[in-house]
């Protein structure tokens, strides 16, 4: 694994004292903000961690290597990448092979952190079931992910583009528990409401935390789904967003709009009609989720 894996030195501290480890996704430094304000929101999410008692691992692929923690510099370079690869599970080899840039994606950060025995993994919202699915056959590898890789998985939902109905009837099958922090209702990343309910409403970190241990200890493999709402100073109507999203997705598929390219056209067509709002909420809840994981993953560390 040393030919493909590199460690930050700080997530290298954190691996020899036992200190408790979140993993982050790169996609969100790569795609949504301009350089450098992609860089500078990186930063504060690595902080927020910190600040709660965890190291963060920022994961990408970067000159050949799967990155567990980008050090600062190379965080600076690679938020100023350009043809950077967004990147799934079956991206992974053709990345290292190549020593093309890539941003992992859900799927691919979960492995990752799996790999690099890291439990806890923080993102903005998951991937799931796509809206006419009975015609694309679109499901986001995300979902496989979930059911095989044993990373608790902390997120504002599913992405609002999604048919969330059968995302959440394809968790089951997969026996993938889906529970709500402080909430019963599963959110849809911009919104805290959706017409759907979460499995289980846990509103104490502690018991989440006891919750994984015993799935895992059991040989339950797979993840786990943490569902918290977006703040609610940033949350934007469920109607409004619905119908908005609903235009953005016909307008895309007008234009031929598919595969991994869908979900970063919605995001830039869903920034532009609501003026740069949808941005501020995204960055409010990748944080919001990113506080909720350190203090998950202080929780599970400590026992």
């Amino acid at each position: 694994m040393r030919r493909y894996v590199s460690y930050s030195e700080e997530v290298i501290e954190a691996m020899k004292y036992d200190k408790p480890l979140v993993a982050l996704e790169s996609t969100i430094i790569t795609y949504g903000m301009p350089f450098p304000e992609n860089v500078q929101a990186a930063r504060e999410v690595q902080q927020i961690v910190r600040d709660h008692g965890a190291v963060p691992a920022t994961i990408a692929i970067m000159d050949g290597k799967i990155k567990i923690g980008l050090s600062d510099e190379e965080l600076e370079r690679f938020g100023d990448s350009k043809g950077v690869v967004k990147a799934s599970r079956r991206d992974i080899s053709y990345l290292i092979a190549t020593k093309k840039p890539g941003a992992t994606t859900v799927a691919a950060s979960m492995f990752f952190a799996d790999l690099a025995r890291i439990r806890v993994f923080t993102t903005g919202a998951i991937g799931g079931v796509h809206r006419g699915v009975e015609e694309t056959m679109d499901i986001s590898a995300d979902l496989d992910e979930f059911a095989r890789t044993s990373v608790a998985v902390v997120c504002s939902g599913a992405k609002s583009i999604l048919d969330l109905g059968k995302t959440l009837e394809y968790l089951e099958t997969k026996g993938v528990p889906v529970m709500g922090y402080q909430t019963d209702i599963f959110p849809a990343f911009y919104t805290r409401s959706s017409a759907h309910h979460v499995d289980y409403q846990i509103d104490d970190i502690d018991m989440i935390a006891e919750m994984l241990r015993v799935k895992w200890n059991l040989g339950l493999e797979g993840s786990a789904i943490i569902a918290n709402p977006i703040p609610e100073q940033y949350a934007m109507d469920e109607q409004y967003m619905e119908k908005l999203v609903s235009d953005a997705l016909q307008e895309a598929k007008e234009l031929g709009v598919t595969g991994k390219e869908l979900t970063p056209h919605m995001l830039k067509k869903v920034q532009q009609l609501t003026g740069g709002k949808s941005l501020e909420a995204n960055i409010a809840l990748v944080k919001s989720n990113a506080e909720l994981a350190a203090k998950l993953a202080v929780s599970f560390n400590g026992n």
